[in-house]
Order: C-alpha cells, then structure tokens, then sequence
C-alpha cells in the first residue's frame, strides 16, 4: 500500500505538468488524496468501483481504476471530459499502477531482509525467496549498522536509503526501534579499508543531514546470503562493545574488537570475583589521574620506558620511581609483559562491569 503523502506528492506532480485536477479514491470511494475539491464523488466512486467497467465518464470527470495483481485498489478521477483528458488519465493511472508495482517489491524485499537478518527462514525459503525478488546469492556482503543518538529512526531511515540509492543491490532496513541495518553488496576487490571508508563516509553524510551522534558498527565479509544473519550478529557485538572500549570512534568493526569481545561475554559475577583476586579490595581505576595517565601512555608505548618518559615530559628515572610504587601498591610490575596483560584486562573488565552497571539504571 502505498502512503497517502506519496499519493498527493505524485498527483500534486501531475497537476503541474497536466494543468488537470485529480482525485484518489479507495474502493469503497474514501478520498484519499486531492489536487482540489472536485465535487461529492464518494457516491459516484464507490458505483464505479463496483461496475465491470476499468474507465467511465460521470458527470463532468473520467473515472480509472488502479489494480494491484487484480485486485482493485484505488479510483482515480480525472477532472474534465473529452479525448486529451481521457489519455490523461490513462497515464496517470499507469503511473499510480507502476508505484504500486514498486512499493509492494521494495515492501516485499524489506521483510525478506528482515527475516533473513534475524534467522526467521529455512534455507529452502531464503534461497527460494531469493529468486522471486531477483536478488543474487553467492556475492560477497557486509552487515553495517547504523546507531543515532539524536536522530528519529524512520528519518535516519530514509536519509540512509537516499544515500545508498535505487541500485537494488544495497539494502537498508530497520529490525528494531534502535538502529538502522544496511546489508552492503561488495565487489571483489573490496578489502577491509574500502568497507571502513564507507562506513565513515555514511557516518559524514548523516552528520551533515543533522544527525550528529553517529556510531556504526558492521561484521565480516560473508560469501552467501545464508550466511548475512552472521555479519549481522557480528555487527551488534561490535557495537555494543565499541560503545565500552572504543567510545571514541564512531566506525568500528567485528574484526578489531580483540579482547575486549572475550571481555563483553563473561558473567558480571566472575569478573567482580577476577578483580578481587589480584588487587583485593582496591579497583585498578580508583587510582590517580597521574598513575592513570602513566598506565595508559606505558600501554601505548608497548611497554618501552624511554618512549614514554619522554611523551610524558618526565625524567626516566621518575617513570620508574611510578612504576615501583605502582608495583608495590598492586604486587604487579608493568615492565613484566605478564602482569602488564594482567592489569590491561584488569582495566578493561572494570570498565566493562562499569558499562554494564549504567545500563542497569
């Protein structure tokens, strides 16, 4: 079915090409869309509705019908009489059966996708659906999807839609009320950089739509389409862990999530009982933003000590004095790479317990 507002934008169009006043009725004679008010036809839609006849003329205005795979769907009445009317009409019926022709594809495709996203067919039906809607099956995609802060869902939807444009090989969908997927057709010379620059090549178009606060996350690369719910559910994984380790980016992929997806799958229980285990009753983020700042830089730096000292604008010998009284306060020596890795999880289960806590509230 197509929108009312679709309806009035297309007649509007017609109008002003046509200089003739439309009207769209259902079968039952309702208006539905009008370039003006053409009279009281709701008696005479419904009569016309009802005949054998596909066109007829009453008083003054040419009636058409518009069907949907032989079901009749809308009345179009044409205003004015004579031959160059009649042929107007006929073309403004043709148009409204060929958006019907479409809207119902586009509808059908959209709830494929859907149901393919979300595992709800037998392979038998996804391989069967498949060739009825013309869509291919042994060609390479990715699963992106698209988190807005700010911006209304159905409008990130549509901005996403007109962005990928009508090339029936990309599809962009919404399966919850949160986010926005697109199932991405790649050629085969598409490596990882080429997927993450048009991530982020997505991500500037919706800023520049408005929609500021853009994050997207997408999968690996799948062969056959059986196999989009994977990317898709490697997209939502890399999501939700980018919003905890990665909250400064705004394209992250399944692929660069490291630990941090181990990490996101333990139980809260086992990681309160990790931390307790190897710094007792004290949490690894309770210290100063000083012996923070050395952490994280040490880290950076892959444990070389001259590097950072000197990032840090410090003596070495001042970021080993840090590292000892780090040592003696945790029992863990950050120049041994052991206990390095050690207090690096440490670090990232408490913001992942963290992380979680907030979303409890």
């Amino acid at each position: 079915m197509i929108s009312n507002q679709i309806l009035q934008n297309t007649i509007d169009g017609l109008k002003s090409i046509t200089r003739v006043d439309f009207c769209v009725t259902d079968a039952d004679g309702n208006e539905v869309a009008s370039t003006e008010n053409v009279g009281n036809i709701t008696r005479a839609a419904a009569e016309f509705a009802a005949s054998p006849a596909d066109s007829q003329e009453i008083q003054g205005c040419q009636y058409f019908k518009v069907f949907d795979e032989q079901q009749l769907e809308y009345v179009l009445v044409v205003q004015g009489i004579g031959e160059a009317v009649y042929t107007i009409g006929k073309m403004a019926a043709f148009q409204l059966q060929n958006l019907l022709v479409a809207y119902k594809e586009r509808f059908d495709k959209d709830n494929f996708i859907k149901n393919l996203l979300l595992d709800n067919l037998l392979l038998v039906d996804i391989y069967s659906r498949s060739k009825k809607l013309h869509i291919q099956t042994d060609v390479s995609r990715v699963v992106l999807i698209i988190e807005s802060v700010n911006g209304k869902d159905n409008n990130v939807l549509e901005l996403t839609r007109s962005y990928l444009g009508g090339n029936g090989k990309d599809f962009a969908t919404a399966v919850d009320e949160n986010n926005v997927v697109v199932v991405k057709e790649l050629v085969e010379n598409d490596t990882a950089r080429e997927i993450e620059k048009a991530a982020g090549a997505l991500v500037t178009y919706l800023q520049k739509e408005g929609i500021k606060e853009t994050r997207v996350a997408y999968g690996t690369v799948v062969q056959e389409i059986k196999e989009v719910s994977r990317s898709y559910k490697e997209a939502k994984m890399a999501l939700d862990v980018g919003k905890i380790f990665f909250d400064e980016r705004n394209v992250i992929a399944y692929s660069e999530l490291g630990i941090g997806r181990l990490i996101y799958q333990l139980p809260i229980p086992l990681c309160k009982m990790f931390i307790k285990e190897i710094f007792g009753g004290k949490s690894p983020d309770e210290f100063d933003d000083e012996t923070l700042t050395t952490i994280y830089k040490f880290f950076e730096n892959s444990l070389n000590v001259s590097e950072t000292s000197r990032q840090l604008f410090i003596h070495r010998n001042t970021l080993v004095y840090r590292l000892d009284k780090l040592q003696k306060s945790t029992g863990l020596d950050l120049r041994v790479f052991e206990d390095a890795i050690t207090f690096k999880i440490a670090l990232m289960v408490v913001k992942y317990m963290k992380y979680m806590e907030s979303m409890d509230f």
